[in-house]
């Protein structure tokens, strides 16, 4: 009896740790053998028939762009030390007033 009552309180400890590795180390990965495990997926199959609509799919795609430019905005607005970029020609301008080559005027 004693016996038996140990043996489960040691399989149970060596249960919790595995669980607890598993926890602690996710990169590890899981490994299967059981054959329910590879069964076949009729859903994303090369010939599974497309069941999503037209409109669904442009619905989805101006959703993505919005969310994109609200994440840039936040981007923005959370980091501007980033500063601003610009490639207008008219940005870089020529200063004639404060050239080395100005005439000195007097006040």
């Amino acid at each position: 009896e004693f016996a038996d009552e140990r043996a489960e309180v040691l399989a149970e400890a060596a249960a919790l740790k595995k669980l607890a590795t598993d926890f602690l180390h996710p990169e590890v990965g899981v490994t299967s053998t059981d054959g329910a495990c590879f069964g076949r997926n009729y859903f994303n199959r090369a010939s599974a028939p497309d069941v999503e609509d037209i409109e669904l799919a442009d619905e989805r795609a101006a959703v993505l762009a919005e969310a994109d430019a609200l994440k840039k905005l936040a981007v923005d607005y959370l980091h501007p030390e980033v500063g601003v970029t610009s490639t207008d020609g008219a940005c870089f301008g020529r200063n004639y007033f404060n050239r080395a080559s100005a005439p000195d005027t007097e006040d």
